[in-house]
């Protein structure tokens, strides 16, 4: 009996342990809140991402576990740049930014160096809702739908990102102020009419249907023909800026990278449309040529594809015609220098057609680099004619006018011309064909006919002092060098001054005549210098000073000049020549190299010319000189008078040439000058005692031997008739 009983206190020795154990684990479960796991009978721990006020351990009953927000301060987790944290129950994710997304596509990632961000283009790819009518602009993290040029917010449409719905704004026109024209109002009319029933997928249409109401309008001016030539230069203002506007507004529209069209008028518009675009392009057709640097088409803060347009119409020019031009002082002068004289000739004459130019980019008053033009026209200039550059400027007084400013002339040939322009300012490019002022051909005349008679009593005169033995001097020795400078130069001008090609020929000529001419003075001037120590030598006897003369005069009359033309020719050789005539440029001063010996030759000359007066004065006036020597004073004060003329003091005349006498100076200048070589021939030859008597000398020969030859010819008749044998027996 008593081991049963000692087996049972084994069994429930053993079974009070086990019971208390499971108490214990029922109580933990019972008290632990959610989100924690036991740790003993008196404390539970909070899973990770959970945390009680107390911290991870809890020991009362009371408190509960709640979930760590990672995404909030005071110390947030980071997820780097264009990315945010997103919390979660007991953790936590990274994800994109709106607008931005992985490059590897994931939606989400777990820290900052898994970060691989980046903005996605709405635009391209088709990730926006922007309206037909709108333009979709990218930006960081998101887009915007925004009007394209020329368009404008429907009334009542918001201009939010996703709802904004656009219409166009088609030009407007403003009537020139005091114009009242039907055909224009009609041309308005029609444009305007395009305007109203455009769609974007007709803008070629409607680009070549504004072009045709263009035609019609030149071609048939109706009442425009009536107008003042003033307010004809108005409508051309006023209608380059409106079709300027028009097509801007309408090329945009255009799909394809590019568009041309050439009207039944012969009326060309060239396009270019680019969303990106850099470099160099080329643009237009057979009337005009264009070439643009890029970068410049761009407009400033400008929405969808850029623009660059060339606009070309012949019929503008029945608008425009008798226009005046202005040119920049710049260009004046080159004209001037290059023609040696002013330019002149009335209104100028367009050549080619007028060339439009606009560009996405309206601030073209300054480019950053120059726009280059090839302009066609059949019409070739004269050598006195100029091909210009030049552009229309409106202008509140005149309405407008052809002006240079800012465009120059690069080459012409073959029918074409290259300008360079620094500006576009939406203004006509365009030919316009200048005359330069021409000569007057009475003095062309004048001046042939004087040259040659001079030419011909110059060479009389040189062999008169070369061949009379009897009156070669010191005197004579002069005569005989200025007269042959002179021929030489006077031929030299009559045969090849105008002979401007070939260009290196045409130099060599120049300096040729430069030194002839220059020889020529320095004679007048030694000229002047022995007629005043002849007249000095008068008074007090100084065979000195006329031995040194004839020393020197050799090498000053020839080799001064000698040294004044190779100075001028190895400093400057490229202005001896133009375009227009062999002589020198007025470039930069050069002429002076001319001018300068020449104007101090004159006065020297004028005052020796005084001097001389003034002494032959005083010797007339003394009562005490024999016969002989007051008939050479008397020959002297002749001389001295006609020394005026023959010391080149009468080409002062030339600085005369101003005011209303100008005329009247130039036909007095040309006519003394150019008979030089007569005056020279006149005093120095018939009006010489000594040379006439050596004409009748040489007449008497002549004749004598004109008589002897006579009577030879009658003696060998006779001589056969007396020798003839007789017939009588």
């Amino acid at each position: 009996m008593l081991l049963p009983v000692l087996c049972m206190l084994l069994v429930l020795s053993e079974d009070g342990p086990q019971h208390t154990k499971a108490s214990a684990s029922m109580a933990c479960a019972r008290w632990c809140p959610l989100h924690s796991t036991c740790v003993n009978a008196t404390a539970c721990r909070c899973l990770p991402g959970f945390s009680s006020s107390s911290g991870e351990i809890i020991t009362n009953p009371l408190e509960s576990c709640d979930d760590i927000n990672e995404c909030r301060l005071p110390v947030p987790v980071s997820c780097g740049k264009l990315a945010d944290c997103q919390n979660t129950e007991g953790s936590y994710y990274c994800m994109c930014s709106p607008g931005y997304r992985l490059v590897s596509g994931a939606t989400n990632f777990s820290n900052e160096s898994e970060n691989t961000c980046q903005d996605v283009d709405e635009c391209t790819s088709g990730q926006n809702s922007c309206h037909n009518s709108t333009h979709c602009l990218n930006i960081q993290g998101s887009y915007e739908c925004r009007c394209r040029r020329g368009w404008k917010p429907v009334p009542g449409s918001p201009n939010g990102p996703n709802n904004t719905v656009c219409e166009e704004i088609f030009p407007t026109w403003t009537p020139p102020p005091g114009i009242k024209s039907q055909s224009l109002s009609r041309f308005f009319e029609k444009v305007q009419d395009l305007g109203k029933n455009f769609r974007p997928t007709s803008a070629k249409d409607t680009i070549k249907n504004v072009i045709t109401a263009l035609d019609e309008l030149l071609e048939v001016p109706g009442d425009l023909e009536a107008l003042t030539l003033p307010a004809r230069h108005c409508v051309a203002t006023y209608l380059l800026l409106f079709l300027e506007e028009v097509l801007r507004t309408l090329a945009v529209n255009i799909p394809e990278p590019s568009f041309t069209y050439l009207s039944r008028s012969d009326t060309e518009l060239s396009l270019v449309i680019q969303e990106q675009g850099n470099g160099t392009i080329t643009m237009g057709q057979s009337h005009a040529r264009m070439q643009l640097n890029w970068a410049e088409a761009v407009g400033v803060g400008e929405l969808g594809p850029t623009l660059a347009g060339l606009f070309s119409s012949h019929n503008m020019q029945k608008l425009l015609a008798n226009a005046s031009l202005k040119l920049d002082p710049e260009m004046k002068a080159q004209l001037e220098n290059k023609h040696e004289g002013p330019v002149g000739g009335g209104q100028p004459r367009l050549l080619s057609a007028v060339n439009t130019v606009f560009l996405s980019n309206k601030n073209t008053e300054k480019l950053g680099s120059p726009v280059n033009f090839s302009f066609s026209h059949l019409e070739k200039p004269r050598s006195w004619q100029e091909l210009i550059c030049a552009f229309w400027k409106g202008d509140n007084d005149s309405c407008g006018y052809w002006a240079t400013t800012g465009c120059w002339k690069v080459g012409s040939r073959n029918g074409s011309t290259t300008c360079r322009c620094s500006h576009l300012s939406s203004f006509a490019i365009l030919m316009a064909h200048y005359d330069v002022e021409e000569e007057d051909p009475a003095l062309a005349v004048i001046t042939y006919v004087g040259l040659s008679l001079s030419l011909l009593c110059l060479l009389l005169a040189a062999l008169t002092f070369l061949l009379c033995k009897a009156i070669q001097s010191t005197s004579t020795s002069l005569h005989l060098q200025l007269c042959i400078c002179l021929f030489l130069a006077h031929l030299l001008f009559l045969t090849a001054f105008n002979r401007t090609e070939p260009r290196v020929l045409c130099a060599i000529i120049a300096g040729a005549l430069h030194y002839l001419y220059l020889a020529s003075f320095t004679w007048m001037l030694l000229e002047g210098l022995h007629l005043f120590l002849t007249a000095r030598n008068l008074t007090v006897v100084n065979y000195s000073s006329v031995s040194r003369f004839m020393k020197f005069m050799f090498p000053v009359g020839y080799a001064v000049p000698a040294v004044i033309v190779a100075i001028s020719a190895a400093s400057r050789p490229h202005l001896y020549g133009s375009a227009a005539r062999c002589w020198l440029s007025t470039t930069n001063g050069f002429l002076w190299s001319f001018l300068g010996p020449i104007c101090a030759i004159i006065s020297v000359n004028l005052a020796f010319f005084l001097m001389t007066l003034w002494i032959l004065k005083s010797k007339l006036c003394s009562l005490n000189t024999d016969v002989s020597t007051l008939q050479n004073t008397r020959m002297l004060t002749f001389k001295a008078m006609a020394q005026l003329f023959i010391l080149g003091c009468t080409w002062c005349l030339g600085i005369l040439q101003l005011g209303p006498a100008a005329h009247a100076m130039a036909y007095l200048f040309t006519i003394i000058n150019s008979l030089q070589g007569v005056f020279i021939f006149l005093v120095y030859c018939l009006l010489s005692q000594q040379v006439r008597e050596q004409y009748r000398q040489l007449l008497k020969g002549v004749r004598k031997i004109k008589a002897d030859s006579e009577k030879y010819t009658l003696s060998s008749r006779a001589t056969p008739e007396a020798s003839r044998p007789s017939m009588v027996n």
